[in-house]
C-alpha cells in the first residue's frame, strides 16, 4: 500500500466523510506530517506550514503538481475540515496574512505516530472519544438546519432548499385552507424521495409504490370526499402538464378514488413561467397567495374528473 493509500485509510478510520479523504486531502495530511513515501509514520512532525509549503512538499516528495492558484482549493477541501475535526490548528493570524500557518494538533501527531502499531486501535478510540468525528459533526449540523414539519401528527424533517420550503407550505397552508380533512399519504424530499409513505393506505386505494414509481411530490387523501390529490411542488421544473397528468393516470389506473391534479408554485413569478404549459382539468396553488386557487378547468372548481 502506498503512503497516499495509507493516509486515506487513516482518514477513513477517523470517520472522515468520503469527500474529505480524497487524493488532495491524503497528500495534505502527509505534508502536514512531513512524511515522504518511505518515511515511517512514527517519524511524523508537526511544523508550522503555509498552504504554499504544503503544495511544494507534495510536488517534491510525491511528484504531484498543484498550481499556486489552488491554495483556496486546499483551504476549502482540506484545511477547513481538518481544523473542524481537531486534526490541525492555525496560528490565529488573519487568513490573508503571509504568516498564516497550520500544524497538526499535538494529539493528532501522537495518533499519526501510532499508525500501524499495536497502540493504533487504542489511540484512535481515545481520539474519537474526545473529538466528534466529521461524520458526526456534519450530520448534527445538517440535522440542526433541517425544516421541521408535522405530517399526520408525526414529526418529520425536510432538508434545506426552496423545493422543500414549498412542500412545507403545501402541508401547512394549502391543506388547512382547501382540504383540512385530508391526510398525507406520501411526501418526498430532495435527499430522500420516500421520506414519508403510508404504504398501507396507498395499497388499499390500489396504488402500489415501487422504486421505479415516478411519484408526485405530495399525495393527499380525503376520505370524506374519496379524493386522492396529487401535488407537484414547482420551483424550477415538473408542473402538471398534459404529459405528467397522463403518466399519473396510467400509474393510478387501479385507483377508484377521484383524482385531483395540482401544481403548487412559490410565487406568481414562477407560475408565469409555466402558465402556458399546465394541463386543463388541473389546479394551481401559489404559496404567496395561500387562500386562492387558479382552476384550469373552465366549468367548475376543484374536483376529480375521473
Amino acid at each position: 500500500m502506498s503512503k497516499l493509500d495509507e493516509a486515506r485509510s487513516l482518514l477513513a478510520a477517523l470517520q472522515v466523510p468520503e469527500q474529505q479523504r480524497n487524493v488532495l486531502c491524503g497528500y495534505t495530511l502527509l505534508a502536514m506530517a512531513g512524511l515522504a513515501e518511505k518515511d515511517p509514520w512514527s517519524t511524523a512532525t508537526n511544523e508550522w506550514l503555509r498552504i504554499h509549503d504544503v503544495i511544494i512538499f507534495i510536488q517534491e516528495h510525491y511528484g504531484q503538481i498543484y498550481a499556486e492558484n489552488t491554495r483556496e482549493t486546499f483551504r476549502k477541501q482540506a484545511m477547513h475540515h481538518f481544523r473542524n475535526a481537531a486534526f490541525i490548528e492555525d496560528n490565529a493570524m488573519v487568513t490573508n496574512s503571509p504568516n498564516y500557518r497550520y500544524r497538526l494538533t499535538p494529539e493528532m501527531l501522537q495518533l499519526i505516530r501510532s499508525f500501524g502499531t499495536e497502540q493504533w486501535n487504542n489511540a484512535i478510540a481515545s481520539f474519537l472519544s474526545q473529538h466528534p468525528s466529521l461524520i458526526e459533526l456534519y450530520s448534527s449540523q445538517r440535522e440542526g438546519r433541517k425544516i421541521p414539519i408535522l405530517i399526520n401528527g408525526s414529526s418529520i424533517s425536510f432538508s434545506l432548499g426552496k423545493h422543500n420550503q414549498l412542500q412545507k407550505a403545501i402541508l401547512e397552508e394549502f391543506v388547512p385552507n382547501f382540504v383540512p380533512e385530508a391526510e398525507c399519504l406520501y411526501v418526498g424530499d430532495s435527499e430522500d424521495r420516500t421520506l414519508f409513505v403510508d404504504q398501507s393506505t396507498l395499497r388499499g386505494l390500489g396504488l402500489e409504490i415501487t422504486p421505479h414509481s415516478k411519484m408526485p411530490d405530495v399525495v393527499l387523501y380525503s376520505r370524506e370526499k374519496n379524493w386522492i390529490i396529487f401535488v407537484e411542488a414547482v420551483t424550477t421544473v415538473g408542473p402538471m402538464d398534459p404529459k405528467r397528468v397522463l403518466e399519473l393516470k396510467d400509474m393510478t389506473s387501479k385507483v377508484n378514488a377521484g383524482k385531483v391534479y395540482i401544481t403548487a408554485f412559490p410565487d406568481l413569478k414562477t407560475f408565469n413561467k409555466f402558465a402556458a404549459m399546465l394541463a386543463w382539468e388541473s389546479e394551481v396553488w401559489i404559496a404567496d397567495e395561500p387562500r386562492h386557487m387558479i382552476h384550469y378547468n373552465g366549468d367548475r372548481f376543484m374536483g376529480p374528473r375521473d
